[in-house]
């Protein structure tokens, strides 16, 4: 095994979590900042239509992706600069 995967699994693992965190927080900001007082609907909100559901869920997604992307990919870049190969 590499020493650059060796060192990235562990970093791997604590940066997921550290990005699911930061992404839940950016994009409870996103939707005060859209105006909305109440709690994004989910799935089973009764009284919430499909559409806004939908896109609710689909800006979530593209809000968890680009943070998971940008974390991961920072993650990589320091690997590199620690070990001087890229973890993958």
């Amino acid at each position: 095994m590499k020493a650059s995967k060796a060192v990235y699994r562990p970093l791997g693992l604590a940066l997921g979590a550290l990005s699911g965190v930061a992404a839940g927080a950016l994009f409870r900001r996103t939707w005060e900042l859209m105006g909305h007082d109440d709690d994004a609907p989910d799935a089973l909100d009764e009284d919430r239509g499909w559409r806004e559901v939908l896109l609710t869920a689909a800006l979530q997604g593209a809000i968890f992706a680009a943070v998971r992307a940008a974390v991961d990919r920072g993650g990589a870049v320091a690997v590199r600069r620690l070990t001087g190969t890229w973890p993958g």
